[in-house]
């Protein structure tokens, strides 16, 4: 093979062919033409890629698996993209071809004056970094990378990524073709960063053209891609390169390299660089000053960056971001270096309307106003890459895997769903604005445009046109004060809630206890396994002690008010999900929603164990924590021979109802209606799952937005309230009580008041409804005093 264009010097190239050396390597090689810093290195070009791919064979492989992609779903396109890195992985570079990259690496230590130096091994696709789509974080880059073994497998780790699910799925999103797709790899100096970060020449939030921003903290901006550290920002006037806004935030984390361990490692970054320990990493920072609370950039660096980004912008013609980082190893201004320069693309190229303008209309999930920038999602893995704390998180659908990831977005939007679909549920609990079922938000929504998230009207506009009050602080209001500002009720108001750090936010509102606490939340977010699979690995108490500890803190904060705990209600497709699953449940249930779910599937001598293990964790509450304030409650009951089969289960585990331990079942299927009072002897309470309970009763699939925008799905039907009626009709006859813990009570007042006309002993409602219903039912309870002694003679 022939040496030349296989491999290239950055510094040497004349010829920009993006086809040759992608995206981010022909950015590079124009800064350098431009003499712009940058840190020393080749190109090993995308011919050696397509020399690779078919000396091996691996592209005829490609050419016939890319062809069904399409077609797949983007789990299915997970496991092809496995099968293919694993092909990279096991697939040797030709010899000449790994000669060339040797003697290259050789040579680059010479010129440094390094034998065998850090590198990073960077991607450089051949459709990335253009002024029509950014592959911001698709493919993959590899830092601090020694030695010539090290660096080949690196190389074939970079091919390889072009293949990976996310950069699959975002060339489905954006139409281009997999066969065309190359990728080049950049191999330059490790920068040893004393701080990096990005900078813009375009406003990155309000798109303002006079403004350049520059984001930095201390070490790798590894932390701050990822969203771990909250960076420091600089806002700088373009025109006269003055500061014109400063934050410093308060930066925990830095990531810098160990030279004795020769690898990055996260330091925590204290107040006082006196307080470090002994060691040549942490002498580093405190020669550097590096603490958690100091700038990670001095004002003359600043201005330094903001003068290299404007040239920028003006040799380019066009608004860039680009990553920079100051090396600890050389003295300013040669220290500082540009690792990489893109064209912006959310201000520069999508020119959706002017703010306000409606994206896109669906149903008013979860009421409130928030802004973000918009991350369109289609999977979890994708989501782990993309979601920043902040962002609106626009998808499909979500499951109980997206937890974690709508918890740190500001909004959230979805394709499908209805008022009671997970992502309605979920953002209703979290206290997020939502709008579900718009049909088409994943695609008339561009990624990373700003957007604003209605989800009081279920509606979606461009830009940001929420109001926020200047100068007001949040004030915690004591409950005691609470208790005499809002009227006390017969009809007890309990509250709503999944996850249980969010009892910090609501624990001091008028609320009389929890009637409904989801343990889902804490199963899939903080201990993210099957419980089958941790018995079978030995660990029940992983289980137990993190149901224990999220129930516990919940129990705690708003004691002695009660918390009703309701047993775990995954569908068999939810728990497949968590990690380990899938051996357990099947795959062929067509209807997970009234499939195995509930009582069925803890009397079930399979999954017996697992649910032995809930039970334990509430007793571990209740009498290790001394925490009697919770109860339980069985959630999809269909007959009283399996709720009997249940209940004794959790006798043998010591649990036994009694006059301080409540028992409760959800009133979800109609059968526990038509036989409520055979169900009464054997509990102290029910409690209506209004969705459910709606869904079964009308025959309407609870999740379909066709039919709830046609009006079917309606907990307001006659038939829907004639059961409930004649359930408290019922449990009242028998001592028993009933609550109310759907959504309906939330939403429709004159659910209400017909509630508390038919004697309900409680309605549990969301977080952000507590108030207005107190308020609500006081003012029923009142009128119906009022007629009833004007009936008196």
């Amino acid at each position: 093979m022939e040496g030349n264009s296989f491999i290239l010097w950055l510094d040497e190239i004349k010829n920009l062919d993006i086809e040759l050396l992608g995206g981010k390597a022909k950015g590079l090689v124009e800064l350098t033409q431009h003499n712009f810093p940058v840190p020393p290195g080749l190109v090993i070009t995308s011919k050696s890629y397509k020399y690779f791919i078919e000396k091996t064979g691996i592209k005829q492989y490609l050419n016939d698996t890319v062809k069904k992609i399409s077609s797949l779903k983007p789990a299915e396109i997970e496991k092809i993209s496995e099968e293919i890195l694993r092909k990279f992985e096991v697939t040797d570079i030709p010899d000449d071809l790994k000669d060339l990259i040797e003697q290259s690496y050789i040579e680059l230590g010479k010129k440094l004056g390094i034998e065998n130096p850090r590198v990073a091994v960077r991607s450089s696709a051949t459709l990335e970094d253009v002024a029509e789509a950014s592959f911001a974080g698709i493919q993959d880059t590899y830092l601090n990378i020694q030695g010539i073994e090290e660096l080949l497998k690196h190389v074939k780790m970079v091919w390889a990524s072009i293949w990976t699910a996310r950069a699959l799925i975002y060339r489905e999103s954006l139409g281009l073709d997999h066969r065309k797709v190359s990728i080049a790899v950049i191999v330059q100096k490790m920068v040893n960063s004393k701080s990096s970060g990005v900078m813009f020449t375009v406003h990155p939030a309000t798109g303002e053209t006079n403004k350049i921003v520059i984001e930095s903290s201390w070490g790798l901006g590894e932390l701050i891609v990822g969203g771990i550290v909250t960076p420091d920002s600089f806002v700088l006037d373009k025109n006269t390169l003055n500061i014109i806004e400063r934050r410093i935030s308060a930066k925990k984390i830095g990531r810098f390299y160990d030279p004795i361990n020769k690898k990055n490692v996260d330091i925590e970054l204290l107040d006082n660089p006196e307080d470090y320990p002994e060691g040549p990493l942490y002498d580093l920072l405190k020669m550097f000053g590096i603490t958690s609370k100091s700038s990670s950039l001095k004002d003359e660096e600043i201005k330094y960056l903001a003068e290299i980004a404007k040239k920028a912008e003006d040799s380019f013609n066009h608004a860039l971001d680009m990553e920079w980082a100051i090396d600890m190893d050389l003295t300013f201004p040669r220290n500082v270096m540009i690792v990489q320069a893109r064209f912006e693309t959310v201000w520069s190229k999508q020119k959706i309307g002017k703010e306000g303008t409606i994206l896109t209309r669906g149903l008013p999930a979860s009421p409130g106003i928030a802004s973000g920038s918009a991350k369109i999602i289609h999977t979890v893995n994708e989501a782990v890459e993309k979601m920043k704390p902040g962002d609106v998180l626009v998808t499909k659908m979500t499951d109980p895997d997206w937890v974690p990831y709508m918890k740190m977005a500001s909004a959230i939007v979805t394709d499908e769903g209805g008022m009671t679909a997970h992502a309605a549920i979920v953002a209703r609990e979290l206290g997020k604005p939502a709008v579900v079922g718009t049909g088409n938000a994943t695609t008339v929504i561009k990624d990373s445009t700003l957007i604003t998230v209605d989800g009081s009207r279920g509606v979606v506009t461009y830009g940001i046109t929420e109001k926020k009050e200047e100068g007001k602080k949040e004030e915690k209001i004591s409950l005691e004060f609470l208790a005499d500002l809002y009227p006390i009720t017969g009809t007890k108001i309990y509250m709503n809630l999944g996850e249980p750090d969010e009892i910090d936010r609501y624990v001091n509102l008028p609320f009389d206890g929890i009637g409904l606490m989801r343990v889902e939340f804490i199963i899939s977010s903080k201990i993210g396994y099957h419980p089958l699979y941790l018995l079978e690995q030995g660990k029940p108490d992983v289980f137990i002690d993190g149901l224990a500890e999220g129930i516990g803190k919940v129990a705690a904060a708003i004691s002695p008010r009660p918390l009703v705990v309701r047993f775990s209600d995954f569908k068999t497709n939810e728990y497949s999900r968590l990690k380990g699953g899938e051996k357990y449940e099947p795959s062929d249930e067509r209807n997970p929603m009234i499939g195995w779910r509930g009582v069925s599937r803890y009397i079930q001598k399979p999954y017996e164990p697992a649910f032995r293990l809930e039970v334990r964790a509430i007793k571990k509450v209740r009498e290790e924590m001394g925490l009697r304030n919770v109860y339980v409650m069985f959630p999809f009951v269909r007959t009283t021979w399996e709720l009997e089969r249940a209940m004794k289960i959790m006798e043998e585990e010591g649990l036994k109802r009694s006059k301080d331990f409540k028992v409760w079942i959800m009133v979800e299927v109609p059968s526990t209606v038509i036989l409520a009072d055979e169900f009464a002897k054997m509990v102290d309470g029910f409690s209506v799952g209004s969705n459910d309970l709606t869904q079964l009763t009308l025959g309407v699939d609870r999740d379909s937005s066709l039919l709830a925008k046609m009006g079917y799905f309606d907990e307001r039907d006659p038939a829907v309230l004639k059961s409930i009626g004649m359930l408290i009709d019922a449990a009242h006859r028998n001592n028993a009580t009933v609550s109310i813990c759907g959504q309906a009570p939330s939403v429709y007042p004159e659910i209400v008041e017909n509630l508390v006309r038919k004697g309900i002993d409680s309605i549990s409602v969301n977080p952000d409804a507590v108030i207005k219903v107190r308020r609500h039912v006081a003012s029923v309870e009142r009128r119906i005093l009022v007629e009833n002694s004007i009936k008196k003679p």
